[in-house]
């Protein structure tokens, strides 16, 4: 019985088909990158809303103990944080809330864990060695008692004016500055905490549109 066995030709690939086997599987590993940079990205955008949820109930909780006032609304000779955030310190409000916050783990975003850029930030290992390097989210300076629900009282830090990003300290901000989310920490989007205790994910279109609905000419935030 004679035995038909493929051609040399018909075994093999040609180079034409590996060139397309292999730009297929370019295509795929693209699109799988791609696929796990969005699924971190929302994760990284949950949990740090779930922070700043988290203080926020902070915020109501020290406030009902110290007559309806934020730490920013009562001085520093009384147990707040008033004359040292107005010099633009973030810290100090996050210091005084201690006791409400439990963990300063809270105040780190997921999205600037160590090894998500160069913004990254450390953990501290309690509130007495807490500095900026260990917070991720700002403190809205004005934000005294819960009269404006609109105004921000926390969130996300990572701004960018006009291209450039924000430094630590007292950022005052005009309504209609060219303000935007600086990536990489949760890509074209960020999270704001506004003083009635509701926590929002907004594009940059979305944050400065906040800024505007809040009906100040000048929003001061403490920058981290």
């Amino acid at each position: 019985m004679k035995m038909n066995f493929p051609s040399r030709y018909e075994a093999a690939l040609t180079l034409f088909e590996v060139a397309v086997v292999i730009a297929i599987l370019m295509v795929l590993a693209l699109l799988l990158l791609a696929a796990l940079g969005n699924g971190k990205r929302k994760t990284s955008r949950i949990g740090c809303n779930n922070n700043l949820k988290q203080v926020g109930l902070a915020y109501r909780i020290w406030e009902g103990d110290n007559g309806d006032l934020n730490p920013m609304g009562v001085s520093i000779k009384n147990g707040g944080s008033m004359e040292l955030v107005q010099m633009g310190d973030a810290v100090s409000t996050f210091q005084v809330m201690s006791n409400e916050l439990s963990t300063p783990k809270i105040l780190v975003c997921c999205g600037d864990e160590p090894g998500q850029g160069d913004t990254s930030r450390t953990f501290a290992t309690n509130f007495n060695a807490l500095s900026n390097s260990n917070v991720s989210y700002l403190v809205g300076v004005d934000v005294t008692n819960e009269i404006n629900p609109q105004l921000i009282l926390s969130g996300d830090s990572n701004f960018e004016i006009g291209g450039k990003p924000v430094k630590a300290g007292l950022l005052s901000l005009w309504k209609n500055d060219p303000v935007a989310w600086q990536p990489p920490r949760h890509g074209a989007n960020g999270n704001l905490g506004f003083a009635d205790g509701n926590v929002q994910s907004t594009t940059t279109s979305g944050l400065r549109a906040h800024l505007v609905q809040t009906g100040l000419a000048t929003i001061r935030l403490a920058i981290p």
